[in-house]
């Protein structure tokens, strides 16, 4: 589902101040112009339950302690916030990397995963639908099912399963159904399509796990909630471990989720730069990034207003990453609106430049990051030059384990 970028959504009034007092999303899903809920009428009262059983869930205390003890005892959190020094000595700077690699499967998506899928539990869901790029959200919810006994389909584009063939399997060992998508562009999209057919088809006993802070109300917001752990504990161990806060704090952006989750706790700390990194991908042209906040316009994807790459007739362009868990044609709503605000930059990273900075960061930390956190990697080198003594934090969302096929068989004549 796309629209043209026209419309009465064209404006936006909203500031950060509402953001950071908690009076976005408005009571229509809104962060200023993005967000809202553009859906078929079979999912207006799925999404409302949904959101009104948040809201409760998140009030009750009983919720709070079972979701914070599954975060501690089977997650491993807190995770570490590692200080990186011989990168930190190459770039001139001070160098923290936010270890979400490190927690339980590998990566950030469990910390929504496991809320999620207690907040399905707690909804009487009889089974959980999940879509999955790079396959870590997929692996996530197959996980977080298992915990809890709930029965799991994750939907995959046929293009990720063939560059992700580890999470593939491990998905299935996790005992989920892996449905593989051959339709449309056969990534991350098409798998978030044939995911909302799945949950239109059954709204009242299937719950779906979005993976990302995108899709209708109240998703980006649910996953701002989950995820918004990175940054807490983030902004107290740098305070710990530094006495002060960073100058930047970067982070990789594809739909959004660990960015929003290391961004949206310090955003009312004005004196941090944040900084987002999109795919550059292999060029500018269509087709050839999935750069959305730098080359997209507004419209809707996946029953969300907000920025996304498409033509003049809002079809959704074809896009292109070399990591599969960025290579996505939209981005999260809250995204949007911190962009059209200036609060955070956006800018963008080739392939060749991740790819390299994969390789930097293996050899002077020890540390294999996944192909998407090398991109806020790269993003970190590049706005540390020229700025010596500054104190960065990096959100590392992932480990780069699923993507060693991807790095075996990348051109290495063509790193920059």
């Amino acid at each position: 589902m796309s629209t043209a970028s026209s419309g009465p959504w064209a404006a936006s009034y909203a500031t950060l101040d509402d953001l950071v007092a908690g009076r976005l999303p408005d009571d229509n899903g809104r962060y200023g112009a993005f967000g809202g809920r553009f859906v078929p009428e079979t999912l207006v009262q799925a999404l409302s339950r949904l959101e009104n059983g948040a809201r409760e869930a998140f009030r009750d205390p009983a919720f709070r302690q079972a979701l914070d003890n599954e975060l501690s005892d089977w997650v491993g959190r807190p995770t570490p916030l590692t200080r990186a020094n011989r990168l930190g000595e190459a770039w001139g700077a001070t160098v923290y990397l936010k270890r979400e690699d490190l927690t339980h499967t590998g990566a950030h998506k469990i910390n929504n995963a496991i809320g999620q899928a207690l907040l399905a539990r707690r909804l009487g869901a009889a089974r959980v639908v999940a879509e999955t790029g790079a396959g870590q959200h997929g692996v996530a919810a197959a996980a977080a099912c298992a915990r809890l006994g709930l029965p799991c389909t994750v939907y995959m584009g046929a293009i990720d399963a063939k560059r992700q063939a580890p999470n593939v399997d491990r998905i299935r060992r996790l005992g989920a159904e892996l449905l593989q998508v051959t339709k449309g562009d056969q990534t991350l999209r098409s798998a978030i399509d044939e995911a909302l057919r799945d949950w239109v088809s059954d709204p009242e006993s299937t719950y779906y796990m979005l993976g990302s802070a995108v899709g209708p109300h109240p998703y980006p917001w649910l996953v701002c909630e989950l995820q918004s752990v990175i940054g807490r504990e983030a902004r107290a161990q740098i305070l710990e471990q530094e006495g002060r806060l960073p100058d930047l704090a970067v982070a990789c952006v594809g739909g959004g989720s660990n960015a929003i989750g290391l961004f949206h706790p310090l955003l009312e700390d004005r004196q941090i730069e944040m900084l987002g990194i999109e795919a550059g991908g292999t060029g500018e042209d269509h087709g050839l990034n999935a750069a959305t906040l730098r080359f997209g316009t507004a419209g809707v994807l996946h029953g969300s207003y907000s920025t996304l790459l498409q033509d003049e007739h809002g079809q959704i362009q074809e896009t292109h990453s070399v990591s599969a868990g960025l290579d996505y044609p939209g981005v999260g709503p809250e995204h949007a609106f911190l962009h059209s605000i200036g609060r955070v930059k956006y800018e963008t990273i080739s392939d060749d430049e991740a790819v390299a900075a994969v390789d930097e960061c293996c050899a002077l930390e020890g540390i294999l990051p996944a192909l998407e956190s090398a991109h806020a990697l790269a993003g970190a080198k590049r706005w540390a030059a020229g700025r010596r003594d500054s104190c960065i934090l990096i959100g590392l969302s992932g480990r780069g384990d699923k993507d060693l096929a991807t790095l075996m068989s990348y051109p290495r004549g063509n790193e920059s």
